[in-house]
């Protein structure tokens, strides 16, 4: 008895010393949404022994979740507020990892009559015609860019009327709210390929817009400031920006496909 009790203590011991280390990240629901960290995360706990946990939510909310101290990195993709939460000294370490674009989706039968054209013209012509526009409203990255373009396109969203919808979901939830009101929304194309690898031939929405320099999407990884949060993991943190923008780490998302389509471009160094 008195043996085995010793075995079983010391299997225990072992256990817990074999058990990885935790790396904390807060990230947009498109890296999650998509599968992309179901993918990477045992491939980096294979080569590092740190298991990654995250937390997807909106950029803004995501970047509220590092100044607050709860995380020890951010995967984000909104450029301008990530250099500004920089700046706040909260930021660390920024490096590029992948891209993908931006795109307006609406229904096949298109009713603002919006397909092909550049993005401005585009949202004016809904605005004009009234058809309905699902946005987040939630101050995620692709929020951030939509609500740009709004502007960019002289449409005062503010003073919107009911063909402006805030939804307060993610992406994947958003697009469905537009499938099913006959609207349009916008979306990043890696969460547009999962949503049509999940609709099939029930798919009733189609790209409208795309293409232009403007929709591009950076994704990028911050690192968070030890100075400001003392519990937080820079050797780890460091660890995960190592190995996601190694070669070999940047050809695994490049293999990343979802209906013979890729979801993210890496280009960390670029």
């Amino acid at each position: 008895m008195r043996k085995t009790l010793l075995t079983l203590g010391l299997s225990l011991a072992v256990a817990t010393s074999l058990q990885a280390e935790s790396l904390m990240m807060a990230t947009t629901t498109s890296t999650d949404n998509t599968g992309l960290l179901d993918y990477l995360a045992p491939k980096f706990e294979k080569d590092t022994g740190v298991n990654l946990k995250w937390v997807a939510t909106g950029t803004g909310k995501a970047l509220k979740m590092g100044s607050n101290c709860d995380v020890d990195i951010l995967f984000v993709h909104a450029p301008t507020s990530e250099k500004k939460f920089i700046a706040t000294g909260f930021g660390g370490d920024r490096q590029q990892v992948m891209y993908n674009d931006f795109v307006i989706v609406g229904p096949k039968k298109d009713p603002a009559s919006v397909n092909g054209m550049a993005p401005s013209d585009a949202l004016q012509a809904i605005k004009e015609k009234s058809s309905k526009f699902f946005s987040r409203g939630d101050n995620s990255g692709t929020n951030k860019k939509e609500l740009s373009l709004w502007k960019n396109a002289k449409v005062d969203t503010k003073a919107a009327s009911v063909w402006y919808v805030q939804t307060g979901q993610g992406m994947l939830r958003t697009i469905n709210m537009a499938s099913e009101k006959d609207g349009y929304t916008m979306t990043d194309r890696g969460t547009w390929i999962k949503y049509m690898s999940q609709k099939a031939d029930t798919n009733i929405m189609k790209v409208v817009v795309e293409g232009d320099k403007s929709l591009f999407n950076q994704y990028s990884v911050v690192s968070i400031n030890k100075d400001k949060c003392a519990n937080v993991k820079p050797e780890l943190a460091k660890k995960f920006t190592n190995w996601v923008v190694s070669p070999a780490t940047q050809k695994t998302i490049a293999d990343f496909r979802l209906l013979g389509q890729a979801l993210f471009i890496p280009n960390a160094g670029k």
